[in-house]
C-alpha cells in the first residue's frame, strides 16, 4: 500500500506547472487523480495519461459554476468520492501597478472570476463531498502577492490576499475538513519561462538564491496533506523573500 492509497483528489489547472507536478506527486504517493485545465485539453489529458496511478481528465472552466459542478459530478462518477481538493486554476496578466488606466475593468474582473470566484464556488460545491471523508482537505495555491504588497497586477494581489484569508475562514467553520494554502514565490514555469529579470532579481535578493520551482510548491501541498493537525496556514513558499525588506 502506498502511502495516498485510497484517496481522491482533484488538481484544477494541473496541465502544467505547479498543478502537473502536484498531480504528479500525489499520483506516485498513491492518490488517484482528477487532472483538470480550462483550454489546454491535449495537454491536460496527456498529463492525465502520464501518471502512474488511475487519473480521470475533466475539461471544465471554473470561472463557470455549472462547469465547476460537473468536474465534481464526473469525479464522484468515476470514483465515488473526493478527499482532497487543491484550488490551483488562476487567471493573471501582467500590468504595472503605477498604470491605473492599464487595469481595465476587463482584466479586473477576469482576475477575480477566475481566481476568486471559481475557487469559492467550486470549493462550497465541494465542501459536502468532503465532509463525507475521513480527511477531506482543501489546499489553495495562493502567492506571496497575497501576503505582500507586490505581483504581477495590483486586481492579482488582491485576489491572492482574498483567498487567504478565505482558507482561514473556512478552516475557522468547517473542521474537521482541513483548509490550507501554499503561498510561493516568483516559481519557474513555462508562464514565467521569459521572465529573467525577475528571475535574477529574486536569485540577487533572496537567501536561497534562487526561484520556486513547481517540484518545491509540490512539497509544500504534500506537507500540508500529511499533517492531520494543521488547519487556516497560508504556508508560504518564497525562499526567504519574505524576510527581505
Amino acid at each position: 500500500m502506498s502511502e495516498l492509497s485510497g484517496m481522491v483528489a482533484i488538481v484544477t489547472g494541473s496541465s502544467s506547472g505547479i498543478g502537473e507536478r502536484t498531480a504528479q506527486r500525489l499520483s506516485a504517493l498513491g492518490a488517484s487523480v482528477v487532472v483538470n485545465s480550462a483550454n489546454s485539453v491535449e495537454a491536460g489529458q496527456a498529463v492525465a495519461a502520464a501518471l502512474p496511478g488511475e487519473s480521470l481528465y475533466v475539461q471544465a472552466d471554473i470561472s463557470d459554476k455549472d462547469q465547476g459542478q460537473a468536474l465534481l459530478d464526473a469525479t464522484i462518477e468515476r470514483f465515488g468520492k473526493l478527499d482532497l481538493l487543491v484550488n490551483n486554476a488562476g487567471w493573471t496578466t501582467v500590468v504595472p501597478h503605477g498604470d491605473l488606466d492599464a487595469l481595465t475593468d476587463e482584466i479586473f474582473m477576469k482576475t477575480f472570476e477566475v481566481n476568486v470566484f471559481g475557487t469559492w464556488f467550486l470549493t462550497k460545491a465541494a465542501m459536502p463531498l468532503l465532509r463525507q471523508s475521513g480527511d477531506g482537505h482543501v489546499v489553495n495555491i495562493t502567492s506571496v502577492a497575497g501576503v505582500r504588497p507586490v505581483g504581477s497586477s495590483i486586481a492579482y494581489s488582491m485576489t491572492k490576499a482574498a483567498l487567504n484569508q478565505m482558507t482561514r475562514l473556512l478552516a475557522k467553520s468547517h473542521g474537521p475538513v482541513r483548509v490550507n494554502a501554499v503561498a510561493p514565490g516568483l516559481v519557474a514555469t513555462p508562464w514565467t519561462s521569459d521572465w529573467d529579470t525577475l528571475h535574477a532579481g529574486v536569485a540577487a535578493m533572496a537567501p536561497l538564491h534562487r526561484s520556486a520551482t513547481p517540484d518545491d510548491c509540490a512539497e509544500a501541498v504534500l506537507a500540508l496533506v500529511r499533517n492531520k493537525y494543521v488547519t487556516g496556514e497560508v504556508f508560504v513558499v518564497d525562499g526567504g523573500m519574505t524576510q527581505i525588506n
